[in-house]
């Protein structure tokens, strides 16, 4: 009952005139933004952010999600048109949306992430509801152990989906952990295959990789 009362609240206050306005003028401009490669939903929020300072706590939350939301698919724009993911979510979106793009269905597959992306921010949204109190204290149960099961469930994936292309698959997968151990270490405080450079003490984000990955795949094919 205390949830579907919350519902109940908080429907109460986002179906308002002015809510609703800045709901669209939210996803709006998260699209927009979130349609350049590399930028994301909370680099979108940080630039945007300003925007808010004058406003209601409530009308600026809902416009940050709006943003936020706006921004997620924003990133499935140019994995459809370039086949180089705008986030780190719509690297699955170059898969097929591309493929459509090039029968010249750009405008289905722009409507199907369009579709796709309510209905499953929908479902995750009222799902996270229900399931976020047990997962949190799931979560917290997770030690080295679990996340080293994990890393290799899905390193195990990766030959599964690889088909015939076991080679490329293996090839992939080696230089993506090449990739992924760039930095400095968390425990020894060294430096690995950063090559004297400062700007890779850091290691090199999931998402910078996956779209570099992506356009060079383009401009080589």
């Amino acid at each position: 009952m205390e949830i579907i009362g919350g519902l109940w609240n908080g429907f109460a206050v986002a179906l308002t005139p002015l809510n609703l306005w800045w709901c669209f003028v939210g996803v709006f401009l998260g699209t927009v933004v979130g349609i350049l490669p590399g930028l994301g939903p909370p680099a979108t929020i940080a630039m945007l952010l300003p925007l808010t300072f004058q406003m209601a706590p409530a009308s600026a939350m809902i416009m940050l999600a709006g943003i936020y939301y706006g921004a997620k698919y924003g990133g499935s724009t140019t994995s459809i048109l370039l086949n180089v993911p705008g986030e780190s979510a719509s690297v699955v979106t170059c898969l097929d949306g591309y493929q459509m793009a090039r029968r010249g269905r750009a405008g289905a597959a722009l409507g199907i992430a369009a579709i796709a992306s309510f209905i499953a921010g929908t479902v995750g949204v009222l799902g996270l509801m229900l399931v976020a109190p047990p997962l949190a204290k799931f979560a917290l149960s997770f030690s080295s152990p679990e996340y080293f099961a994990l890393m290799s469930l899905g390193l195990a994936l990766v030959v599964l989906l690889a088909g015939r292309s076991m080679i490329k698959a293996l090839l992939a997968m080696l230089i993506g952990l090449w990739i992924a151990t760039m930095g400095t270490d968390l425990f020894s405080s060294t430096s690995r295959f950063t090559f004297g450079n400062a700007e890779l003490l850091d290691g090199i984000d999931f998402v910078v990789a996956a779209i570099g990955v992506f356009a060079l795949g383009e401009v080589i094919g």
